[in-house]
């Protein structure tokens, strides 16, 4: 975006008026939940609203999903337990100053003598919804007396069929994904973040995002991906309290105890093929998904929500073979990202999909519908995953006292 004015105390500024109207954000007021809900009364879907941090669960999951993404995998450098833990202490105390809309500790603007609290860039700004979700990824847990706290579901994602997976996109011990109405503000808070973890943790790979490609608010407009399809059209909304507890919340018969109320994440980049799919027929663009471009509909259906009927659609239809119901009923909960970096050096777009899923537990969730579209989904043709990583998600933080993390590093071993 051009140059703007700062946001005033008096209102919200020019970035936050263009960003709000002029991106066509579709987001109800009625899609205020337990996980959303905005500070003094304010709509928690106005881009100014803040997403209270602390609770059952951690914000930035069920909540309305916002536009932008900055999402940021790290390694664990320390070698000591209690700097690591430290850390996350300290990275709680960050996170909720500036989900709250807060700089972090005294500011970008202290004492001349030492570094500035803040590095400065979202003075001035609203929270914009920002959200900081945190999760710890296998890897962790070779280390620190964590070696008997690993859930079984915690497993580095097999290989698939057409994978071809970049090693330094992929990994990580620990993960916060930044979610935001103000691309300013989400990289503020990774940078942060990162900024305090210097000499514990160092970043591994990160991802920029925009053009949300699913959404969790109820009765929204159904976000198009990259190659000009809905997406998500039937994502898990944030106000599904049943479907949240049967298939994104971790319940206590599956523990361990740490991650009860807690998730699992599987991101994954994948990369589009975009100028060989800008030169294909309507007819095959929509043979291949499943659904119709204009209104989302799927094949031999008028509306978009309509009930698929697999026999209208080819057998490698996306839609067929990712439909909940050819997976035993279970469903994952969608939060991705479109994303564009640049070119390949041969003049086509790096560009796609940065998927980001949610589930109870990746073995009945995403792993079973990605080995099924990976050897038969006709969409292959056109994509390529080049990025993959697992973590958990543990539960929200409870209140002040609590920290990222603090039921891991503090619960019994497994048996």
């Amino acid at each position: 975006m051009s140059t703007d004015e700062r946001e005033t105390h008096g209102g919200p500024s020019r970035r936050h008026l263009l960003g709000w109207g002029g991106a066509g954000l579709v987001l109800g007021a009625g899609a205020a939940t337990g996980t959303a809900l905005a500070l003094d009364g304010a709509d928690p879907a106005a881009p100014s609203a803040a997403v209270p941090f602390h609770g059952a669960h951690q914000a930035g999951i069920a909540t309305p999903v916002q536009d932008r993404l900055h999402f940021a995998a790290f390694d664990v450098t320390t070698t000591e337990r209690a700097e690591l833990v430290a850390l996350l202490k300290e990275w709680t105390k960050a996170a909720a100053r500036m989900t709250a809309g807060h700089a972090v500790g005294e500011g970008a603007f202290g004492a001349d003598e030492a570094p500035p609290d803040d590095t400065g860039e979202a003075y001035g700004l609203s929270p914009a919804r920002l959200t900081l979700t945190f999760g710890v990824g296998p890897s962790l847990f070779t280390r620190f007396g964590l070696e008997g706290r690993r859930p079984d579901a915690l497993e580095e994602l097999p290989a698939f069929p057409g994978d071809h997976l970049d090693t330094a996109r992929g990994g990580g011990d620990l993960c916060v994904q930044a979610c935001a109405d103000d691309p300013q503000v989400a990289v503020h808070a990774i940078r942060n973040l990162a900024r305090i973890g210097f000499g514990t943790v160092a970043i591994r790979w990160s991802q920029l995002g925009f053009g949300k490609t699913s959404s969790t608010t109820p009765g929204a407009e159904t976000p198009r991906n990259l190659f000009g399809f809905k997406d998500g059209t039937n994502n898990i909304a944030g106000d599904e309290a049943a479907a949240l507890d049967r298939h994104v919340w971790v319940p206590e018969k599956d523990g361990p105890a740490w991650l009860v109320g807690g998730s699992y994440l599987v991101a994954r980049r994948i990369r589009m093929n975009i100028e060989v799919w800008d030169r294909t027929s309507l007819r095959e663009q929509e043979d291949v998904f499943g659904r119709t471009k204009r209104t989302g509909a799927p094949a031999g259906k008028l509306a978009e929500h309509d009930p698929v009927a697999p026999r209208a659609m080819l057998p490698t239809a996306h839609v067929r073979l990712a439909r909940p119901a050819a997976h035993g009923g279970h469903r994952i909960l969608r939060r991705g990202y479109s994303f564009t970096d640049g070119t390949d050096g041969l003049g086509r777009l790096d560009a796609g999909l940065f998927f980001l899923a949610y589930q109870r537990d990746p073995r009945t969730g995403f792993i079973p519908v990605q080995r099924a579209l990976a050897r038969h989904d006709a969409l292959n043709e056109y994509i390529q995953h080049v990025g993959s990583a697992l973590f958990a998600i543990p539960p929200g933080v409870r209140d002040a006292h609590d920290w990222w993390g603090r039921a891991l590093f503090t619960a019994p071993a497994k048996d």
